[in-house]
């Protein structure tokens, strides 16, 4: 752990970031709940794509309680998304990224969530794209989409319903009360790339308060790592999280050998989840590390978090930055 520390630490020293925090558990063991910097372990960190798996898992859950299929299309629950070709989309689809509906749409676009979830209603299908034989890395667009299903299907608006069912720490999104109570507490992610000075548009309270379940979620980055916990117990039967079955599902490949639009790189995906995909891009590019085992699981954020669980070696990493440097940066960083 000296060499994890030493980096974060040197990160620190060279402006990368000014705050961190670390997760790691093997075996459900407890290794490491660290802070770096001028926070605590209960900060709320943002944790951008680092949390699309925790909207999937909510999707997922309403799959185990029969409200929906993997292969109920997208129009079928919200009519109003069958505009502009989108009508064959399935949830699987969306949950694969072979969706096909990228779209230009900011998971951090202002307004609040009834008028961004009518932008993505109004996207088209990108031309020659048929769904399911396609594949691209969705930013924010089919997320906002898996929130509305929440909302529709179980009552609850997505923030609310993580809230509820899978930790009361986890924030997708927040009332403004909750802001209040909270607000001590947030760490404001900072662009510390030299070449970019833009201040971050995600740390006012117009996006905080707004569920976009591609992008947002903050918690303390342990919380992250004991949703991978869980995930790994539900796939051998020991967490209610999930059933057993879609658990598995949801955590293999799904999506097997396909080449990314997005990245330009062949990926493979579970549903919601990438699965360690080095095989076919090298040791360091879109895996979870050189010893991570190919059944490696988990999400990155962008150029600030990344959490995974690796059943073989039953591994469990989390940890968040307060800096996004710019993508070589990051990445010698993550690596």
């Amino acid at each position: 752990m000296h060499r994890t520390r030493d980096i974060i630490l040197r990160g620190i020293d060279e402006g990368l970031h000014s705050a961190a925090q670390l997760y790691v558990s093997v075996g459900g063991d407890l290794v490491a709940d660290e802070a770096f910097g001028p926070i605590s372990t209960n900060h709320l960190m943002l944790w951008m794509s680092g949390g699309k798996p925790v909207a999937a898992a909510a999707v997922l859950m309403l799959v185990a309680r029969k409200l929906i299929t993997l292969d109920t299309r997208i129009c079928d629950v919200i009519p109003p998304f069958a505009s502009n070709g989108k009508d064959a989309i399935t949830l699987r689809h969306i949950l694969t990224h072979t969706a096909g509906f990228r779209g230009p749409l900011n998971n951090f676009t202002p307004g609040p969530f009834g008028a961004i979830i009518d932008r993505v209603f109004a996207l088209k299908q990108e031309a020659g794209w048929v769904a399911g034989e396609k594949a691209g890395y969705h930013v924010g667009s089919s997320w906002f989409v898996l929130g509305e299903l929440v909302r529709i299907l179980d009552g609850r608006p997505i923030d609310r319903f993580v809230l509820e069912e899978i930790s009361d720490e986890i924030f997708i999104g927040m009332s403004t009360s909750e802001l209040e109570i909270v607000r001590g507490r947030l760490v404001e992610m900072k662009v510390t790339d030299a070449s970019n000075r833009t201040p971050f548009s995600g740390n006012s309270d117009d996006a905080i308060v707004v569920s976009r379940p591609g992008a947002n979620a903050r918690g303390p980055i342990r919380e992250l790592g004991r949703f991978y916990e869980r995930l790994l117990n539900c796939r051998v039967g020991k967490d209610d999280l999930l059933p057993q079955e879609i658990a598995l599902q949801m955590t293999t490949r799904n999506r097997v050998g396909m080449h990314d639009a997005t990245f330009g790189q062949v990926l493979d995906w579970g549903l919601g989840v990438m699965i360690d995909s080095k095989e076919y891009a090298g040791e360091h590019q879109y895996g979870f590390g050189a010893n991570a085992s190919r059944d490696t699981f988990g999400h990155s954020g962008n150029q600030s978090s990344c959490g995974f669980a690796d059943p073989k070696h039953e591994l469990v990493i989390a940890w968040a930055c307060d800096g996004m440097p710019g993508e070589l940066l990051h990445q010698a960083r993550q690596r």
